[in-house]
């Protein structure tokens, strides 16, 4: 049995740590005039991937080595000097000595996250014989991120263009690998998985609003793990808001809580 201890709490968040750092590098890559890079500061990783951007933030914080406030200056003036919020995705394995210093710095509580985990283990596929789930193929990329636009976009065109971006950067990301779901051949969901040292982090799977209800997501589930355990990992991750569709879609496939942890966010800048 896998315990929620410290020793877990470091390998997931070193997953996300790590796919998120790999988000930056990728879009350094495809568009070097955005100046995403990230650094390493006390056991923390600090990403900038923009102004807006969800990966713009630290990781592991407090779990790798207590940082000291002169560790958190260093961190604070990577943000600052690119006019990005300092904000902090803090772990309660992190400790009360890190989330003491962030209250004497000036940070606030903004946001809270359920991380949930499971074993990665085989099991029958639990879906019709009509859908199927599979790794996308070296020219199906765009097919992949018009998908997973036409997911999450719906309802809400004006995140179109944000959504085709950030697909085209995640399918460009290192370690990350997408898959198609299908019913009788066509094509109508698409998500993602990201592997770092045994764990598989799941990312958001979408499927287009007149193939819902189809059992496309079950499908890309049942790939994923197969496709996690046949590349060596024996955990698989989901982060999601708490009492949300999605936690509760997790927690139906198996998934269950680890910890929720706190982001924090800097609202008075330190001169001391």
């Amino acid at each position: 049995m896998i315990s929620a201890d410290l020793t877990l709490s470091k390998r997931l968040e070193l997953a996300e740590a790590t796919s998120c750092v790999r988000f930056a590098d990728a879009r350094a890559r495809l568009f070097p005039e955005s100046g995403a890079c990230s650094t390493q500061c006390a056991g923390a990783f600090a990403v900038f991937d923009g102004i807006s951007s969800p990966c713009t933030q630290t990781f592991c914080l407090g779990l790798l080595a207590l940082p000291t406030p002169a560790d958190l200056e260093s961190i604070e003036h990577f943000f600052t000097e690119r006019q990005a919020p300092t904000l902090h995705e803090i772990s309660p394995f992190a400790g009360i000595a890190t989330l003491d210093l962030l209250c004497q710095r000036h940070y606030r509580p903004e946001e809270l996250s359920s991380v949930l985990y499971r074993p990665v283990e085989l099991s029958t596929p639990a879906v019709s014989s009509h859908v199927s789930a599979r790794v996308i193929r070296s020219d199906e990329t765009d097919l992949w991120n018009d998908l997973s636009v036409r997911g999450w976009a719906y309802g809400h065109p004006e995140l179109s263009d944000f959504l085709k971006e950030a697909g085209a950067i995640s399918a460009a990301r290192e370690q990350c690998v997408c898959f198609l779901a299908e019913v009788d051949g066509i094509p109508a969901a698409a998500g993602a998985l990201y592997l770092h040292q045994g764990v598989a982090l799941f990312a958001g799977a979408a499927t287009v609003p007149e193939m819902r209800r189809r059992g496309l997501q079950t499908a890309l589930l049942d790939a994923r793990l197969r496709y996690a355990f046949e590349n060596g990992c024996d955990l698989a991750m989901i982060v999601a808001l708490p009492g949300s569709d999605s936690q509760r879609n997790a927690e139906r496939q198996g998934f269950r809580i680890a910890y929720t942890r706190t982001k924090w966010r800097l609202t008075k800048q330190n001169t001391y």
